[in-house]
């Protein structure tokens, strides 16, 4: 089954949508102009329920097939933009500086919509499709959010899957993987304390920073000779705070940084190996550290059986050529990680061609994908739910 006709049909009114939710970006939780678009648009397609305010701001339409009861398959699109200021030059750039879509949200969201009106039209599937409309993927954790308000068990939600667009990839094509497909990400702070003096008299003092700058580099053997090769860990220190003056050794050292881990063994492992590692160096340096390990995201684990039934209809919709499951892990994090540990699923690319990189100031959602976007979706929906 290639793209569907309806699809096309339905491309120029869903990036119609589309655009107008790219000039109108925002961020988190205060989705509030965006939910309310949602909200409008199930009503208006006659979605069965339609309920708002799941974990804060998000909005869940019911679609009940006209085959009988059967199982709820849940499909998620994020809704929340970026704190970047456009520089696409489009002429439906943002229209408030400083914030924009520089990450395909609002793409994802249109094609959520645009499936939702299709298959509220059709209902040529039993059991229910709820389509999931999330806020704050960008670091305020909204998946999490809607789970812990009990989406899952209010709408009875079986399986549940997700989708992002990624620009290098053809438009037409997909891609993705069983297993760990996006990395958790952590962050970190550690204290070295030291005892402060003359930098003209060091041997009168307790030199944090010569410690941190040691712990720095120590922290780096993790990934070099505690890890398996064909494992995946990143630490990385993008912050050094210490000291205010040339001539005066600090009482103290702040390093930070990310951890970023494609297993969640390999997360606790670097989580008590820096702990350790960053007490031992600062130690043997006459020093004190006290590592804050703050957890984040995630990995986000692609369930087998799931992944291979979107595998067939990636390829359904766009053929053997055009999809590949050995997508490459990335170190990136998503937070549709939550749901997919409270619900069997999987979360899979979709091209958006020769565009400007995500999070990047140039970037604009490719409108061609909608056709490819909404027939993934249907057809998922139509077969996963055949009578």
């Amino acid at each position: 089954m290639p793209v569907l006709n309806r699809a096309s049909e339905l491309q120029p009114e869903v990036a119609e949508w589309r655009r107008h939710l790219h000039q109108n970006p925002e961020l988190l939780f205060d989705v509030h102009g965006t939910a309310a678009f949602v909200t409008e648009k199930l009503k208006e397609f006659g979605c069965d329920v339609v309920k708002t305010g799941i974990g804060r701001t998000g909005v869940v339409g019911i679609i009940k097939g006209n085959r009988g009861d059967g199982p709820v398959v849940g499909f998620r699109a994020d809704m929340d933009a970026l704190p970047i200021h456009e520089m696409s030059g489009k002429s439906w750039a943002s229209k408030t500086p400083g914030k924009m879509h520089a990450c395909g949200h609002d793409g994802h969201t249109a094609m959520l919509l645009g499936a939702a009106k299709y298959l509220a039209e059709t209902r040529n599937f039993r059991g229910s499709i709820a389509v999931i409309f999330q806020p704050a993927e960008e670091g305020g954790g909204g998946a999490r959010e809607m789970v812990a308000d009990g989406m899952m068990e209010t709408f009875g939600i079986s399986q549940v899957y997700g989708m992002h667009n990624h620009p290098g990839m053809a438009v037409g094509t997909f891609a993705t993987r069983k297993g760990s497909v996006m990395a958790a990400a952590d962050q970190f702070d550690i204290l070295i304390e030291g005892r402060s003096g003359h930098a003209a008299q060091p041997h009168k003092s307790v030199d944090p920073v010569l410690a941190a700058a040691q712990v720095v580099v120590a922290l780096q053997s993790i990934a070099s000779r505690e890890t398996d090769p064909l494992g995946s860990v990143v630490i990385t220190v993008t912050k050094i705070h210490g000291g205010d003056a040339y001539n005066v050794i600090p009482d103290a050292v702040t390093l930070s940084g990310t951890v970023r881990t494609l297993l969640p063994e390999m997360r606790d492992m670097a989580e008590t190996r820096m702990g350790e590692i960053a007490t031992g160096v600062a130690m043997a340096m006459g020093a004190k550290a006290t590592l804050r390990y703050h957890r984040g995201y995630p990995v986000t684990i692609n369930h087998e059986s799931e992944t291979d039934f979107a595998l067939d209809i990636m390829r359904k919709v766009a053929g053997d050529h055009a999809v590949s499951d050995a997508f490459p892990p990335a170190m990136g994090a998503e937070d549709f990680s939550y749901m997919l540990e409270a619900r069997p699923g999987s979360f899979v690319f979709i091209g958006n061609g020769n565009t400007a990189n995500l999070h990047n100031s140039a970037y604009d959602f490719n409108d061609e994908v909608i056709p490819y976007g909404i027939s993934y979706w249907v057809t998922l929906a139509e077969t996963a739910l055949a009578a």
